[in-house]
């Protein structure tokens, strides 16, 4: 892989790992020294992040990460509202028994918070390229990337801090998949995705993790 890609990856990791809070600001010479290479291809790891819309560009000083509001956190969910349902809609007409089983490996979660960030990626990532449709997909897995600090702010606000529930809600999805149910696996993921939404909003106001709010 190219050091441009290594250090886009990185950075990105680190954003939505919330490493790099909302709001942090960034400097090119920084990061460069961070992690130790020269700062062109920080600055196109930037340029990259800028389009992804997980960085802002501040003239004359640099960059910071870009906040997270109300209104994006809310544009998000409701895109992935929109086409999450589609690919799974799309994973139970084509996809073959042999990709509707391989799911069963997210029927089970065990370890910390942070394990559940990337076993709860891995399963949506999983659904969206069960649909076949490669632009879907595409689509898709960006927006799970972008909304994993969504997610970290949505667990705090579980009861117990306990991810029990959202893997229930996964399992039923599966089994819904496996059986071929289009309605009732279109109804479970968009009532989980419009439960995630319920959690999320309120949990973004209590951690003040909004910086700012798109205007009219």
């Amino acid at each position: 892989m190219l050091l441009r890609e290594n250090i886009y990856d990185r950075l990105r990791s680190d954003i939505l790992a919330c490493r790099f809070a909302p709001g942090d600001e960034m400097r090119e010479q920084d990061l460069a020294e961070r992690y130790d290479v020269s700062r062109q291809p920080v600055r196109d790891a930037l340029l990259r992040l800028q389009r992804e819309h997980l960085v802002t560009v501040q003239p004359r000083q640099g960059y910071r990460v870009t906040p997270i509001s109300l209104s994006d956190a809310r544009d998000l969910l409701r895109f992935r509202l929109a086409l999450e349902p589609a690919c799974v809609a799309e994973a139970i007409e084509s996809a073959p028994d042999s990709v509707l089983k391989s799911l069963d490996e997210f029927r089970r979660f065990s370890g910390n918070h942070e394990d559940f960030i990337a076993y709860n990626r891995g399963f949506h990532t999983a659904l969206a390229h069960a649909s076949g449709n490669h632009r879907m997909a595409t689509a898709l897995c960006d927006l799970i990337g972008q909304a994993d600090r969504l997610v970290r702010v949505s667990i705090s606000n579980l009861r117990g801090h306990d991810p029990a529930k959202l893997v229930a809600e996964h399992v039923a999805l599966i089994n819904a998949m496996q059986s071929r149910e289009t309605r009732t696996a279109a109804r479970i993921i968009k009532a989980h995705i419009g439960a995630t939404e319920k959690r999320v909003l309120p949990a973004l106001k209590r951690n003040a993790v909004i910086v700012e709010e798109r205007s009219s």
